[in-house]
């Protein structure tokens, strides 16, 4: 049926038998846009998955802003969201995921509290003295109990692997306890042969 109405409408002005060449030329025509089909197909899907990872660094871009309960995708968003403000020293968009009474720590130093707190811990209006890179290699979020984790690499002055458990409120960060090791070794060496 498809090729019938594919065909027709290519040949609508086509006469005689199906035998002549406007028909042979119809089903040629045919027959090579469906050859690109698959083609066309991969080339959407490719296109309407990219959000997922493609539009991160837009979504990344907006400030935090409070909302219901946290789903899987808005948790990535938000710890991405908070990663690209300390690698862009960009103090105001990484303290925008953080609820206004936040507590983030790294046991056993002492907590920074709030919201405002951590805006000049995150360098606040004049940024850090030097550039952070931090990057995400594992997110896992609890919907139910709105607990995520992270492992992560950050660099500052000195590079450190960790681990970080946040707890949201309200689609903030309320709660931020990291743990990390120092090492100068590439996350792919620091990991070794435990690879997932």
């Amino acid at each position: 049926m498809a090729r019938y109405l594919y065909v027709y409408t290519h040949v609508s002005h086509c006469g005689g038998s199906r035998e002549d060449r406007c028909w042979r030329d119809a089903n040629a025509h045919y027959e090579q846009s469906r050859s690109a089909l698959p083609a066309l197909v991969l080339a959407i899907a490719l296109v309407s998955s990219a959000p997922a990872w493609a539009r991160q660094g837009q979504l990344a871009a907006r400030l935090c802003e409070p909302s219901g309960k946290m789903s899987i995708a808005r948790f990535r968003s938000v710890m991405h969201t908070v990663a690209e403000g300390w690698n862009r020293g960009d103090a105001k968009l990484a303290a925008s995921c953080f609820a206004d009474n936040a507590i983030y720590s790294g046991p056993p130093s002492a907590p920074h509290r709030g919201r405002k707190a951590l805006y000049e811990y995150f360098g606040g209006a004049a940024g850090r003295e030097l550039a952070m890179d931090m990057k995400w290699h594992n997110l896992i979020f609890d919907p139910a109990r709105q607990i995520g984790m992270g492992e992560y690499t950050f660099g500052y002055r000195k590079r450190t692997h960790g681990m970080v458990v946040v707890k949201f409120k309200d689609g903030l960060i309320r709660n931020w306890r990291e743990y990390e090791v120092e090492s100068e070794l590439p996350w792919d060496q620091f990991i070794g042969e435990n690879r997932f």
